[in-house]
């Protein structure tokens, strides 16, 4: 290579290191500022999603007594949902609740009128249809529901107060000292605490009835609708129905609140 070529090839290297070399690890460099910047505003952005996500998800949920009277103070824009009979509305609700018959026909209609982007709290007399309720509006795109599941008979229990129409006569049915003395009167006693709206209560109904006919006479149903019987239901502090109570001789020997099959009933009679 003659002196002329090399002298060029070197100023060439030269030019490489002092002036390309650095501005291209420059570039480099630059561009991993600009690729962890936007690393970090993406990071932020898919968090500040998710958050959002997080805080607008749909609620569905179960609440107890004390659970339902705090959303009631702190959910002061809830919608306060009763979705019983309007007689049963009628002889005893909580305060600001409206009333949409989940039996009606215009049940999903009367939903849909309802602001969805406010929390719903609904409830019932046990919890049964309240909880049909909170999963048809779930499905419907209600973003807070929750469904006390107690119902007015645990609110009734707890002597919390409720709204009453002054021309409705309020039931009694029974009181404690006129039941246990009702249950004494035959050797083999079983009690079904129901009513007409409870849909375990018609599932029961069938297997009772069978219980009876294998027992050929041994054993005595009585049938206490628990409407009726709203002071009985509170003396024996019964929180759900279908309520069954079996007597031997005057005394209690089993109870089971909830549907139960007739294996398990039976079994309490040997």
């Amino acid at each position: 290579m003659s002196k002329g070529l090399k002298s060029i090839v070197a100023n060439i290297k030269y030019i490489i290191h002092l002036i390309l070399i650095p501005y291209f690890c420059e570039m480099i460099s630059s561009m991993k500022k600009i690729i962890l910047s936007v690393t970090l505003l993406l990071s932020f952005l898919v968090a500040a999603c998710q958050q959002s996500v997080n805080n607008g998800k749909s609620v569905n949920e179960k609440v107890s007594i004390e659970q339902f009277e705090k959303l009631l103070v702190e959910k002061n824009n809830a919608i306060i949902l009763d979705v019983r009979t309007p007689e049963e509305f009628a002889a005893g609700h909580v305060k600001g609740a409206v009333n949409l018959n989940i039996y009606d026909a215009g049940f999903k209609d009367g939903l849909a009128k309802l602001d969805k982007a406010k929390p719903v709290l609904v409830y019932c007399k046990a919890g049964s249809r309240s909880s049909d309720a909170a999963n048809q509006m779930k499905e419907m795109g209600f973003g807070e529901v929750y469904n006390f599941g107690g119902g007015m008979l645990a609110w009734s229990n707890a002597e919390k107060p409720m709204v009453r129409k002054s021309d409705v006569p309020q039931a009694k049915g029974l009181s404690e000292e006129s039941y246990l003395k009702l249950v004494a009167e035959k050797p083999l006693v079983l009690v079904d605490f129901h009513a007409v709206w409870c849909g375990p209560c018609k599932k029961l109904a069938p297997i009772l009835a069978n219980i009876v006919e294998k027992e050929g006479g041994r054993l005595t149903l009585i049938k206490l609708d628990s409407d009726e019987n709203p002071a009985l239901m509170k003396a024996k502090q019964i929180q759900g129905i279908p309520y069954l109570e079996l007597y031997k001789d005057g005394k209690l020997i089993w109870k089971n609140m909830g549907f139960t099959d007739e294996a398990t009933i039976l079994s309490q009679l040997k």
